[in-house]
């Protein structure tokens, strides 16, 4: 079976409370987003060493390497929209289709250690762009083509709570595949 589209508008996660995954934004100012990005990734070390790392716990849910290819694509997209919003004025932010990304991308078939080394080195490299942003331009606009607006800030709120969420859906599946 597919995987179901998330159509869900998450964009409420850069100023409210994910009752799921408890991600809380208002405790996260700009300089402790760097630090975040890292702390947020620790997890995938072990997830991506665990037992059933392949296995989806159901035909409608990720596998955790399908999960932790998917992190890995969302800190270089996050990356990516962090470099256009600091280079260019308000601009527009690419679609990304993180179900077309994970088949065209055969998450399913990918190395879980390579997975698991590419998202050290991709969290870094976000971690380090958002260490050089300044307090100006963290309120630097781009707009996705959903018409849903970031400044440089709430891109980083919306990613870390993107990391937060996937920590907790593995952490949640853990007990139906059995991964650590």
């Amino acid at each position: 079976m597919t995987i179901a589209p998330d159509t869900k508008d998450w964009t409420w996660v850069t100023s409210k409370v994910c009752m799921q995954c408890g991600f809380d934004p208002s405790q996260i100012g700009l300089t402790q987003l760097p630090g975040a990005i890292r702390q947020q990734v620790k997890i995938w070390d072990d997830v991506l060493s665990g037992p059933a790392v392949k296995q989806r716990p159901d035909s409608a849910t990720w596998s955790p390497l399908e999960y932790g290819a998917h992190v890995r694509d969302v800190l270089i997209i996050m990356h990516q929209r962090l470099n256009l919003m600091l280079t260019q004025d308000n601009p527009d932010l690419p679609s990304w289709d993180q179900n077309q990304a994970a088949r065209d991308g055969r998450y399913d078939l990918l190395n879980p250690a390579l997975v698991a080394d590419e998202i050290d080195i991709e969290a870094q490299m976000l971690a380090n762009g958002y260490k050089q942003v300044t307090d100006a331009q963290s309120q630097r606009p781009g707009r996705r083509t959903d018409g849903s607006e970031f400044t440089i800030f709430t891109l980083g709120l919306y990613l870390l709570h993107d990391l937060a969420h996937h920590a907790w859906d593995v952490s949640t599946a853990e007990g139906q595949t059995g991964t650590n």
